[in-house]
C-alpha cells in the first residue's frame, strides 16, 4: 500500500506512521528524517535545507523531490510506503505524479491549531538518534534523556511557539489545498484526531478499509 500522511505540522503524522509502518509491513519515509540526516551529515542538499528549516520556511522542491525519489527507488519500498511530510505543496504533488510516484490513499488527520500548539510545546527529540518523545504525550523513561540511546532530548527550533504559529500559517497557505487536489482524484481520506494515539490509529486502519 502506497500512502501519503497528510496534517499540520504536530497533528501526530510522524507517531501515525510508525504505528501503521509495523500494522501495513511497509516503511515510512519521513522527509523531516531524510533531511535531519542530511543535514547532520553536512552535506551540500542538508546544508541547502537547513538555512530554510531554521527560517521555519520550505525546503525548495527539487532539493524534497530528488531526496524522496532516490529514497523510494530503494529495495524495501517495493512494496509500498508511508509519505509523511511530502508533497507540501500542489508543486511537489504535480512533480511526484510526473515522476511516476503513484498513491493508493491519502490519509489526513484533521486537528485545531490551539490543539497543535499545546501539544508542540511539549515535544522532545533526540540529538543522537533523532527518536521523538513528548512530555505528556510519550514521556522518556529518564527525563530529558532518550531511552534508545541515552542521549540528551532537545526542543527543536520549529517547536518554540512562535515558529509553531509560522509554521501553521505556512501549512494553511500552501499545504491544504492538497486536501482539494487528492480529493478530486478520489484518494483523499480525511480522520478526526481522537483523544489517544491508539484511537486515532484504528480509524485510520479503518479508513483504509484494515
Amino acid at each position: 500500500m502506497k500512502l501519503i500522511l497528510l496534517g499540520a505540522p504536530g497533528a501526530g503524522k510522524g507517531t501515525q506512521a510508525e504505528i501503521l509502518c509495523k500494522e501495513l509491513n511497509i516503511p515510512t519515509i519521513s522527509t523531516g528524517n531524510i533531511l535531519r540526516a542530511a543535514i547532520k551529515n553536512g552535506t551540500p542538499t542538508g546544508l541547502k535545507a537547513k538555512s530554510f528549516m531554521d527560517a521555519g520556511q520550505l525546503v525548495p522542491d527539487e532539493v524534497i523531490i530528488g531526496v524522496i525519489t532516490e529514497r523510494l527507488a530503494e529495495p524495501d519500498c517495493r512494496n509500498g510506503y508511508i509519505l509523511d511530510g511530502v508533497p507540501r505543496t500542489i508543486a511537489q504533488a504535480e512533480a511526484l505524479e510526473q515522476a511516476g510516484i503513484v498513491f493508493d490513499a491519502v490519509v489526513s488527520i484533521e486537528i485545531s491549531d490551539e490543539t497543535i500548539t499545546e501539544r508542540m510545546s511539549g515535544r522532545r527529540v533526540c540529538e543522537g538518534c533523532g527518536a521523538s518523545y513528548h512530555v505528556v504525550a510519550v514521556p522518556p523513561k529518564q527525563e530529558g534523556v532518550c531511552d534508545k540511546c541515552g542521549a540528551k532530548l532537545i526542543r527543536r527550533k520549529d517547536d518554540e511557539p512562535e515558529t509553531v504559529k509560522a509554521r501553521l500559517a505556512v501549512y494553511h497557505k500552501e499545504t491544504e489545498p492538497l486536501k482539494d487536489f487528492y480529493a478530486q482524484r478520489g484518494l483523499l481520506k480525511s480522520v478526526e484526531n481522537q483523544p489517544t494515539v491508539a484511537e486515532t490509529s484504528q480509524v485510520i486502519l479503518r479508513a483504509l478499509g484494515r
